[in-house]
């Protein structure tokens, strides 16, 4: 009798499991991103190597702009790793790349993301797609919001939710910021009971439980902000700091990126000059990254910094390979987050955790939450110049290490890892 049973469950379940193989082998997962920057290149490198690792059923196409092909290559070369690989790589024509209008002004801003929805709506019908995935899903709310039919079922990564950020600690908002929040509340409520809108990844784990409240319909799901650690075990950090050109008993600190103001890099030129000789002494700022659109002035400040104050001042403007990102985050003492009113994640505290290094950060939104949660450092109101110099003069006379707990940093790398992050996308899409 217990082996009929049993027999009979088993049957079931591999009937189960072959209709599941069946319809997962017919599945076709377009992935859609016109952006050739940021985070976009790298969130698809982490799912085209999970695909290909997993040996996922079922197709998965990579829509992109021609620039995306050129640039980024590598990625695109491991969509032909196998023989067998069901991945492709489709780039819109380079007529329609040039239709698309202006980020700026603000009316083409918004003429722009009609103009993608309706490539978003063509690929996904010419594609046959069963499954879409918006890699920036916050531009196309205003098509949802007015119930525009898609030809299949979507999901998005939802970046910039804020208008939570009124329950976190030290979060004064002006009338402004509050009737913004208000209407991203609406409109977000409003696009929720799309029909065919699926799943929203969200890399803030804080707003998850709010927006499940606007809608039963549409999961919101946390997402881990990916970073793939590239550990050179033959990295040597005295000879690299010798290669920087690093003085001898210099605190380094890193700010890493695309240098621009709002990363906070004028405000940290302003703030410098404020410290006080003994501590300049002790001082080494390493610049890496894209180089600011003003670098004349920039270099001109910096110049004019360095002749005043006995700092070090490093500039290392050029595209820094995958492998060696994270020898930078090694060779510091202090990462610096001072971005400047950022709403959103920032990958830069989950590389900073991961070498265990302490941030000096902006006490707003999201960042300015999660630095504190997970006692990865110091946070301050990174607008005002005066205070990030008490932030760089607190690293300077204290050990840096102090300032946050290497237990909280090694877990909230740990969750924050690649292969977590393509796992929840492909487990919900």
């Amino acid at each position: 009798m217990g082996l009929n049973t049993f027999s009979l469950i088993s049957t079931k379940n591999e009937t189960y499991f072959h209709d599941c193989e069946k319809s997962n082998s017919d599945r076709r997962i377009m992935l859609f991103e016109l952006s050739v920057g940021g985070h976009y290149p790298i969130y698809i490198m982490h799912l085209v190597r999970y695909w290909h690792e997993q040996e996922l059923p079922g197709r998965l196409d990579i829509v992109v702009s021609p620039k995306f092909i050129q640039q980024h290559s590598a990625v695109v070369d491991l969509a032909s790793v196998s023989d067998k690989s069901n991945i492709n790589f489709i780039a819109i024509t380079p007529e329609e790349e040039a239709s698309i209008s202006s980020r700026i002004p603000l009316i083409s801003r918004v003429f722009r993301k009609f103009q993608e929805w309706h490539l978003l709506c063509k690929y996904a019908k010419f594609l046959k797609a069963t499954q879409c995935l918006i890699m920036f899903f916050d531009i196309y709310q205003i098509p949802l919001a007015l119930g525009t039919k898609f030809p299949c079922s979507l999901s998005g990564i939802y970046f910039r939710p804020s208008f939570h950020y009124g329950n976190f600690a030290n979060h004064p908002s002006s009338e402004k910021e509050r009737l913004q929040k208000w209407w991203e509340k609406f409109l977000l409520s409003v696009v929720l009971h799309h029909p065919q809108l699926r799943t929203l990844f969200c890399l803030d784990p804080f707003v998850v439980e709010h927006i499940n409240k606007l809608s039963s319909k549409t999961k919101a799901v946390h997402l881990p902000d990916p970073v793939q650690i590239s550990d050179n075990p033959e990295f040597q950090l005295e000879k690299f700091r010798e290669n920087l050109g690093i003085q001898p008993g210099r605190q380094v600190f890193l700010l890493f990126g695309t240098l621009t103001k709002r990363k906070g890099l004028h405000r940290l030129l302003e703030a410098i000059p404020l410290l006080s000789a003994t501590l300049s002494d002790k001082f080494c700022l390493l610049l890496v990254g894209k180089q600011p659109s003003d670098q004349a002035a920039i270099k001109s400040q910096i110049a004019e910094i360095m002749q005043s104050q006995p700092v070090q001042i490093i500039s290392h403007y050029e595209f820094v390979p995958e492998q060696d990102v994270y020898s930078y985050f090694q060779v510091a003492d202090v990462v610096l987050a001072i971005h400047q009113r950022h709403v959103g994640m920032s990958g830069t505290l989950v590389l900073a955790a991961a070498a265990q290094k302490p941030v000096l950060s902006s006490n707003y939104g999201l960042i300015g939450e999660i630095v504190q949660h997970h006692s990865l450092g110091l946070t301050v109101d990174s607008t005002l110049h005066s205070e990030i110099a008490k932030g760089l003069t607190q690293f300077l006379l204290n050990s840096p290490a102090q300032f946050c707990n290497s237990s909280k940093m090694k877990l909230f790398s740990e969750h924050n890892s690649a292969e977590k992050f393509a796992s929840i996308i492909f487990r919900y899409v």
